[in-house]
């Protein structure tokens, strides 16, 4: 497990927030709930003036790299299948 992931937050969302997450999970191309949750999270401090990482993305730390049109495999890797 990555070390600056060592804590775990479980949130219940109603079926309507759920939708509303995979709906923007889905539009960013975004590999997983989590991802897209984290990216919301560091969306909805730095709204507030909150800078929770400067300079670190949620994307960094993904399964996948972010291109110009979105989440892509990354380059540095060089089998894409595992």
């Amino acid at each position: 497990m990555n070390d600056l992931r060592a804590e775990r937050l479980q949130v219940m969302l109603s079926p309507e927030e759920l939708a509303a997450v995979d709906d923007f999970r889905f539009k960013h191309r975004m590999p997983t709930r989590a991802a897209a949750v984290r990216e919301l999270l560091k969306l909805g401090l730095a709204a507030a003036g909150i800078d929770a990482a400067a300079g670190v993305k949620s994307s960094d730390f993904g399964v996948f790299g972010r291109g110009p049109t979105g989440h892509t495999q990354g380059e540095d890797d060089p089998d894409p299948n595992g």
